[in-house]
């Protein structure tokens, strides 16, 4: 990361000149109210609810097309109901909680303040460029702080409409939107926060916490990975299809907890991908002219999607792709629903994370053999498994490890706002939505008062009758 006092780019000094405002202002209000916090996530809220045809259209720019129920479900959506939730347990988060005090300290009062931590950075990504900077912006609001936000190049009309919608409703020192390409990212996560929160790869996030490093800021890492989907031999494979096709396409692939690739049993991978396909065609027929089904969001990533599938169809992998005549897409960025069979294990499409609509399909000899794959690699944002029985489920949960998990499913886990939302390992670290993500910006401050007079006093030196007293007591 650059020395960012050293350089002269203006918009790098409009950035620090507005962080050192928030720095002010938050010294100036140290503690906004209930009812203020409050009125911050209804203006949320009321934006959404007023101006979601506009954010839609942006997304839907951005991408060259992004399905408009796709943007109402995922981002739309998920931003009201997060700002209503928030709003709705706002007095209970924000109260002080009382902790016990041991007889040897007595008499006393022990409890938890939770403050905001300050001014926090938010670096959002391009794939849900609205929900990702909103939720945790919601979050920041709820917890009493001010709010920088570094949205992506990718999506510069969505950053465009983020920065001058927030505007009109946020002072600068309050709420700001910062444009711009690596330059200003790189800048921006080199400012001495009191939180930088991190949405990304994990490539990048590797780069975002040795930034934060420099400061000391506490960083949540929202990162990906390869999320596994695990069909069990109780579980009809082309049943779980139909889930799992909806949950994978999804915005072609683009989303942080899509399945990256599946375990079926061996001996069941053709009714699975014949089911796949059927499923798929069944909800986005003629993907080329289909304006439910997403595009890919720039000319690089879909050379990078089309040189993974082009190497495993070269090294002899059975390659199903939805039928798609790009002369009538309009759009050179539409890569069609895509299914590898026994893809090379050291192939780009299963050492990286896909971020696409492709999905490798592997065989697996029973849930132990399953559960050691996914053991013996990186840990996965989300883990996902088909199974009639519940105590299968849990059984194989129980042998792995993930930062978020759903039975029969795939994805609605992180639309369950009092469940902690967060990777483990390469996945990233930290949690949000909910209170997890009201407490991300939050300082649980620890405060025990005690009388004008205390027993301690007679704790001190010479040492005599009454320590000895005390230490009898301390050891039970």
């Amino acid at each position: 990361m650059p020395d960012t006092q050293a350089t002269s780019s203006p918009s790098i000094d409009a950035m620090q000149d507005v962080f050192a405002r928030q720095k002010a202002a938050f010294e100036h209000e140290r503690h906004r109210s209930l009812s203020e916090r409050k009125a911050d996530l209804e203006k949320i809220e009321k934006l959404v609810k007023e101006r979601g045809d506009e954010f839609a259209d942006a997304i839907d720019a951005d991408f060259g097309r992004r399905s408009k129920s796709e943007t109402a479900l995922a981002e739309l959506g998920f931003t009201i109901a997060t700002a209503k939730h928030s709003r709705q347990h706002l007095p209970k988060w924000m109260s002080s909680k009382r902790v016990s005090v041991p007889m040897t300290l007595a008499p006393g009062n022990a409890y938890v303040r939770r403050e905001p931590k300050g001014v926090v950075g938010i670096v959002s990504p391009w794939n849900y460029s609205m929900q990702l900077a909103f939720a945790p912006l919601v979050a920041a609001l709820a917890a009493g702080c001010r709010v920088m936000i570094k949205p992506s190049e990718f999506t510069p009309r969505t950053s465009a409409l983020i920065k001058s919608t927030l505007a009109e409703l946020f002072s600068e020192d309050h709420v700001a939107v910062i444009e711009g390409g690596p330059e200003e990212a790189s800048a921006f996560t080199a400012l001495p926060f009191d939180h930088l929160f991190y949405t990304g790869s994990t490539q990048v996030g590797r780069i975002v916490a040795k930034a934060a490093a420099e400061n000391l800021t506490p960083v949540t890492l929202e990162l990906g990975g390869k999320s596994p989907a695990v069909i069990a031999p109780d579980f009809d494979p082309a049943e779980a299809a139909k889930t799992l096709a909806w949950g994978k396409f999804l915005n072609a692939g683009q989303t942080c907890v899509a399945p990256d690739y599946a375990l079926v049993p061996r001996g069941a991978e053709k009714p699975f991908v014949d089911a796949m396909m059927a499923e798929t065609a069944q909800m986005w027929p003629d993907v080329a002219t289909n304006e439910d089904y997403t595009a890919i969001i720039s000319e690089r990533h879909h050379a990078r999607l089309s040189a993974m599938v082009e190497e495993v169809r070269e090294a002899g992998a059975e390659v199903h792709q939805l039928a798609f005549d790009k002369a009538k897409a309009g759009n050179t960025r539409i890569f069609p629903p895509t299914v590898v069979v026994d893809p090379p294990l050291d192939s780009k499409l299963m050492r990286e994370e896909i971020f696409g609509p492709v999905l490798p399909v592997l065989s697996h000899d029973g849930l132990e053999d399953a559960a050691r794959f996914i053991n013996e690699r990186d840990r996965p944002l989300a883990l996902y498994i088909w199974s009639k029985s519940k105590q299968t489920a849990r059984t194989f949960l129980s042998k792995t490890i993930s930062g978020g998990a759903a039975v029969n499913l795939p994805l609605l886990h992180l639309s369950v706002e009092d469940l902690p939302f967060g990777g483990v390992g390469a996945s990233g670290y930290g949690a949000y939505h909910g209170e997890a993500g009201f407490l991300t910006f939050t300082h649980e401050r620890g405060v025990f008062e005690a009388p004008v007079w205390h027993p301690s006093r007679l704790v001190r030196p010479p040492y005599g009758k009454v320590f000895e007293f005390f230490k009898k007591l301390q050891s039970g």
